[in-house]
């Protein structure tokens, strides 16, 4: 295991930590504060250590000046002051005199909360690009950093594998447990079976084909079970099907077809709107110009009845068109089932649309894990090195 925060003397040190604070925002104020609150744990740690706490946290993308003003993390310096209980500097600034002056007046147990990091992208992607001059810079504040963004993780950027380059480093504990949660995944109890949403298989291809041998049964929903109901030779009408991926599926069909379980039924419309009429039909009679938005009944049943026995579940990806109400009963009603049998089946959502949708449904804090990252969540299972991590000793 990487060193993590324990493994350090904090006492009236700077502690450089990165954090994910790259919240949803809705007219300039913050939407789901989950991510911050996910972050205390490792914050408040350092504080009751005595170090001094320096915040670093991309938030959003920044490709203009106009991008600057509506990601200004300030606003997340604004929330971290109701939820500390100490007081929170906020520098409106990456670098400079500013920067160093507020640091260098930090007393024990005080944190400093830097401006957006992707400020830094406007001028060559220095972030993004972990430009070297930039991140021996950031790693010149501190004198330890603690990387606790578990979604950047996949990302080679200045503020979490440059810093890591120049300082004694280790890992929060919000990363912590997404490392050791995820990685059960990889030698799972059994039968352990992987439900896959979403739109496109292109995005997923890695995951299937480091998870296939690995898992029990496949259940696949959402857009992408249209290729593979294509690749079968099923007609799916005006559908999403991702042409380019046909191949993958049909092989990974011939390969392991005993394991892949896809839908019988389909809530289906003529228009991809929430507000024009829709029927459900056994995909075996789908017309030209019918387009599946959800599960059928009995596809919900299918999933079920293949999950009853589960004692792992790992989930990526909506299966409909959660955006549409009425595209969401399948997801809701698997959701609800994995929540009854939670005693049972220990399910991990495997980060992005699916933890909103699970959120929304409000079963989120009774399932076994859900995960903060996004992509770093599918690169991490698929067995790809994080540039997070590299530069982190084990422990």
């Amino acid at each position: 295991m990487k060193k993590t925060i324990r493994d350090f003397d904090l006492e009236n040190k700077k502690v450089i930590i990165r954090c994910d604070f790259n919240v949803p925002l809705k007219d300039g104020k913050i939407a789901d504060d989950t991510r911050i609150k996910r972050s205390l744990e490792t914050i408040q740690y350092a504080l009751e250590k005595k170090a001094k706490v320096i915040l670093l946290s991309h938030l959003g993308r920044v490709k203009t000046e106009e991008d600057k003003e509506k990601n200004n993390l300030e606003v997340v310096a604004d929330r971290l002051r109701e939820l500390l209980p100490c007081p929170v500097t906020f520098v409106p600034k990456t670098r400079g005199e500013e920067v160093e002056k507020a640091i260098a007046s930090m007393n024990p147990s005080e944190v400093v909360l830097l401006q957006n990091t992707r400020y830094e992208d406007l001028d060559g992607k220095k972030e993004s690009g972990c430009d070297e001059e930039l991140s021996r810079y950031w790693a010149s504040l501190g004198d330890i950093f603690i990387n606790d963004a578990f979604g950047t993780l996949h990302r080679a950027h200045a503020s979490n594998a440059g810093i890591s380059k120049y300082l004694d480093s280790g890992i929060g504990f919000l990363v912590e447990k997404e490392v050791n949660a995820l990685s059960t995944l990889f030698d799972p109890e059994r039968p352990f079976v992987i439900i896959l949403g979403g739109a496109k298989v292109a995005d997923k291809i890695g995951l299937i084909q480091n998870l296939i041998s690995k898992c029990d049964k496949m259940l696949i929903g959402g857009g992408m079970a249209f290729t593979f109901l294509k690749a079968e030779g099923y007609e799916v009408g005006n559908s999403l099907v991702d042409q380019d991926s046909l191949s993958f599926c049909q092989n990974i069909l011939k390969d392991y077809g005993n394991k892949i379980i896809l839908p019988v039924d389909v809530r289906c419309s003529r228009e991809y709107s929430n507000d024009t009429p829709y029927e459900e039909k056994d995909i075996t009679k789908l017309d030209f110009d019918d387009m599946g938005l959800d599960l059928g009944k009995n596809s919900i049943t299918l999933f079920q009845n293949h999950l009853k026995d589960a004692k792992m579940v790992l989930w990526n990806g909506p299966l409909g068109v959660y955006e549409f109400s009425n595209y969401q009963k399948g997801t809701q009603e698997i959701l609800s089932y994995l929540k009854e049998y939670r005693e049972q089946i220990k399910t991990v959502l495997g980060g992005g649309d699916i933890v909103a949708a699970a959120n929304q449904a409000g079963v989120a804090d009774s399932l076994y894990h859900v995960s903060t990252g996004g992509g770093a969540t599918l690169e991490f299972l698929e067995g790809k090195e994080m540039p997070g991590l590299i530069n982190i000793k084990e422990g």
